[in-house]
């Protein structure tokens, strides 16, 4: 089922991108992603009390909090050159070379999480870097 949810990302993610441009024409690329920001934090805080998981705050450890917050920090960079990028650039080249990222994590979670690399993985990364470099180049 997780294949679903991973679908309705990539839908998303691909609307996220349309949208983006068309908002960040002529607008600051900072003040855009700070609007989109808010608008997620509210989002995402609206699911939590709705759901009534925030009881279970309490339950964080520091280390969950120390990871969470560096991958806010890492999301934060991303979303200002993604936006910064998408405002002087093509989006449909923006998009797809943001998406070097589902690569790279495929390297960096063999490197710090310890995962098996398959052949199919490896040479969907492959492919994903070489038409990243066919798109810069």
């Amino acid at each position: 089922m997780w294949w679903v949810y991973a679908l309705l990302s990539a839908l998303f993610a691909s609307l996220t991108a349309i949208f983006a441009k068309m908002g960040v024409t002529d607008v600051n690329s900072n003040l855009a992603t700070a609007i989109r920001t808010v608008v997620i934090l509210l989002v995402a805080w609206g699911i939590v009390f709705f759901r009534g998981e925030y009881k279970t705050i309490h339950n964080l450890s520091k280390q969950h909090l120390f990871f969470l917050i560096v991958s806010g920090l890492a999301t934060g960079l991303s979303w200002i050159f993604y936006f910064k990028a998408l405002q002087i650039g093509k989006v449909s080249q923006v998009a797809p070379v943001d998406k070097l990222s589902v690569a790279l994590t495929i390297v960096l979670s063999v490197i710090f999480l310890g995962e098996a690399l398959s052949w199919k993985t490896a040479i969907g990364a492959l492919l994903i870097i070489g038409g990243t470099m066919v798109l810069i180049f």
